[in-house]
């Protein structure tokens, strides 16, 4: 909402060239460039006048072709380059006039969404701190504005799951998702996304094998081209991988990193989303069917180091730690540190998504990963949170024994068979998914869970990964740039 509410806005629905400035920060809070992208404008973030010529000058020039530049009024911008962009103004006191904008500046993507349903029936000055106030209370943050917010905003992003055209398609829809997910939660409102994870599910089926075709500037598409993007953007760099951290997590540990700049982007882990599987594709930058030991974590540290060396770093400059104290000599160029945390909560979890949500709010509130972040920053290194697969809420349909081949993770979403009779027999018992070995060794067949479903306990609700859905497959990519005012 808050995204098509800037782009109505801002005028761009009249201009195919657009420069969005944005002092106040609110795309990397509120993701509203989204939007302009869904309109078939290409983002452009603006850093200086030889980069954008190189890159972009034809375009800017050439008819037709949908720019949506991001800036600061502080960077020059040549007259040239400038008199062929509609400018736009994007602050909190341009928006919403009626309101005092210092009572809107520590607002999230929620917040805001919640703020574009409530304002537009608002005819009144506010402008007062203490009126600003009020009708955040009573009006915005309302339990009737937000379940209506709700109910019309999982509508809405099933239609737009059914009518995907682009890969990309599902990393704003799986952000969305989570917002919805988490406002849920906060606010007691029952509402059922699981249709969204179904039309993941038939799509990853479909297409997820032609995904490694793909190259964006925004992330990696797949876990196993991080390592490659990482190297290629920095000099320096950390990555931080949070285990199990899935958009809903992000969504409530992010609201500990107000005031640090950072660009939101996502990638796909692989599937099956099981630790041994897609975190070593992720550090190692092979695919599964590569790996030295696809079914076990003991080669993580080798393949991770291995895959450093290829991309040109010698042994004293590469760092590999785990847990939020981690150090590195000042020799170390390429770190990777492994944070356990969540996947953790998500194993013991017993209280489903409202464990989740408290428990991820006492850990984002205790800024262990912020303050390790601020603490690499500082040292001169670009730093890189992401995750190896997400979780989700799940029901048992009893226990597994016996079957398939002994995987070293707590996953419960999925089986790997080896010269199995009888694999017919549990696909129909179960109502398991067949998945056709995208990337994966052939000599196994891997039957997944359907969606909402796992091999715990009869009946038993349960957080877990392994599976197929949006909640598992779609993890948060975050860059922080040392140079950006962070360290």
């Amino acid at each position: 909402m808050f995204g098509d509410y800037v782009f109505e806005k801002s005028s761009a629905q009249y201009t195919d060239k657009i420069l969005l400035l944005d002092d106040e920060n609110l795309n990397s809070r509120a993701n509203y460039i989204s939007a302009f992208s869904a309109h078939g404008f290409e983002i452009v973030r603006y850093t200086d006048d030889l980069t954008f010529r190189i890159e972009y000058e034809e375009k800017l020039k050439s008819p037709g072709e949908k720019l949506a530049v991001i800036a600061h009024t502080e960077q020059y911008i040549p007259y040239d380059v400038r008199r062929r962009l509609s400018a736009y103004m994007v602050s909190l006191e341009k928006l919403f006039p009626k309101l005092h904008p210092a009572m809107l500046k520590d607002m999230d993507k929620a917040g805001f969404d919640l703020l574009c349903a409530a304002y537009p029936a608002n005819f009144d000055d506010l402008r007062q701190k203490h009126d600003t106030e009020m009708f955040l209370r009573l009006k915005v943050y309302a339990r009737a504005n937000v379940k209506a917010y709700l109910k019309k905003t999982v509508n809405d992003l099933i239609e737009k799951a059914k009518s995907v055209s682009r890969y990309s398609d599902w990393f704003s829809i799986a952000e969305e998702k989570a917002q919805v997910d988490v406002m849920a939660v906060q606010y007691d409102v029952d509402v059922d996304t699981q249709e969204i994870n179904r039309l993941f599910q038939q799509y990853a089926l479909a297409q997820f094998g032609k995904l490694s075709q793909n190259i964006d500037k925004a992330s990696p598409v797949l876990v196993s081209k991080a390592m490659d993007y990482m190297h290629g953007y920095s000099d320096k760099f950390i990555v931080i991988v949070m285990d199990g951290m899935s958009e809903f997590d992000w969504k409530i540990i992010s609201s500990s990193f107000v005031g640090l700049l950072y660009e939101k982007s996502s990638m796909f882990a692989m599937i099956p989303s099981t630790t041994s599987v897609s975190r070593q594709c992720l550090l190692s930058g092979k695919y599964p069917s590569q790996l030295l030991e696809p079914w076990k974590q003991s080669k993580e540290k080798t393949e991770f180091v291995n895959c450093a060396k290829d991309l040109g770093y010698s042994d004293t400059q590469i760092g590999y730690e785990r847990g939020y104290d981690a150090q590195f000599g000042s020799f170390v160029r390429c770190g990777a540190v492994i944070i356990n945390d969540v996947d953790d909560m998500v194993h013991a979890q017993q209280q489903g998504r409202l464990g989740m949500f408290n428990d991820i709010t006492v850990l984002a509130n205790q800024k262990k990963l912020l303050e390790m972040t601020q603490r690499f920053l500082a040292a001169g290194y670009d730093v890189y949170i992401t995750a190896d697969h997400g979780n989700t809420a799940c029901t048992g349909l009893g226990k597994l024994m016996g079957t398939g081949v002994e995987v070293e993770t707590k996953s419960r979403r999925m089986v790997a068979l080896k010269d199995f009779a009888d694999k017919a027999g549990l696909i129909e018992k179960h109502g398991l998914v067949e998945y056709p070995k995208y990337y994966l060794p052939k000599e196994y067949d891997y039957l997944i869970c359907d969606v909402g479903d796992s091999f715990d306990a009869k009946g038993d609700d349960v957080m877990t990964h392994g599976g197929i859905t949006l909640d598992e497959v779609v993890v948060p990519f975050i860059k922080i740039k040392a140079v950006q005012k962070n360290g």
